[in-house]
């Protein structure tokens, strides 16, 4: 049975959204989990691609936020392995991305990153980002 969790801005949400945070830097992790738990999210936590690809196809959450560069498995292989499978290609990515990277229209094109937010980012303007990405998947849009 779904139950309503209140967010940040005092809307209620019909259902708790499942969030996976996937980076690195346990301070990034640390803040990510802090500002979205507050908000009413359910946060998992992997620490490198490997980890959050498992993780991924275990939980198959509403949404995924990661790093780009992390050892064993990048963000952006993460994100290709994922969509190679039915449950989760359609799962929405935001990629964290140190200043200057810019994603290929290929990529764009052929993975569900939705979302770039250059390294550091506001955790405000992180937690809207959410807001509005989960909202637009709601509606279809």
């Amino acid at each position: 049975m779904p139950h309503s969790t209140v967010s940040d801005g005092g809307k209620f949400m019909d259902e708790q959204k499942t969030i996976l945070a996937v980076d690195d830097e346990a301070h990034i992790l640390h803040v990510v989990k802090l500002k979205l738990s507050n908000a009413g999210y359910d946060v998992h936590l992997a620490h490198d691609g490997e980890e959050g690809y498992e993780m991924a196809c275990r939980l198959k959450p509403d949404l995924i936020i990661t790093d780009f560069q992390m050892p064993y498995m990048t963000g952006l292989e993460m994100c290709r392995a994922l969509c190679e499978h039915a449950e989760t290609k359609s799962i929405p990515v935001i990629l964290l991305t140190a200043r200057g990277y810019t994603l290929s229209q290929e990529d764009l094109d052929t993975i569900s990153i939705v979302e770039s937010m250059t390294k550091p980012f506001s955790p405000r303007e992180l937690l809207a980002r959410v807001g509005e990405i989960l909202a637009s998947v709601k509606s279809g849009g």
